[in-house]
């Protein structure tokens, strides 16, 4: 049980410094990041085991690995859009 508790944070914390080098513009907020992914994995990894039962720690190490990408995801702010401007009137049509 321990081994898979420390797997867990290890794995979360992983997923945590992927999605903060890949996407630093969408994460702007290192420590809670760093914090969440190794929480979160290791709430997937325990809620698993919880109901599994002990001897299943693949079945733990995918569960934290989706309960900590779906926590981080939570995290993500949307990408930034460039402002649409209006197209330019034609001179000499009218708009009805």
């Amino acid at each position: 049980m321990i081994w898979e508790a420390l797997g867990a944070v290890i794995v979360g914390f992983a997923i945590a410094l992927s999605a903060r080098r890949w996407l630093p513009e969408r994460f702007p907020a290192h420590a809670l990041t760093l914090a969440t992914g190794p929480v979160a994995a290791l709430v997937g990894a325990l809620l698993t085991h919880s109901i599994l039962g002990p001897g299943h720690p693949v079945q733990a190490m995918l569960a934290a690995v989706a309960v900590g990408a779906a926590l981080l995801s939570v995290l993500a702010r949307p990408p930034r859009r460039r402002a649409r401007r209006p197209a330019p009137a034609l001179k000499g049509h009218r708009t009805a």
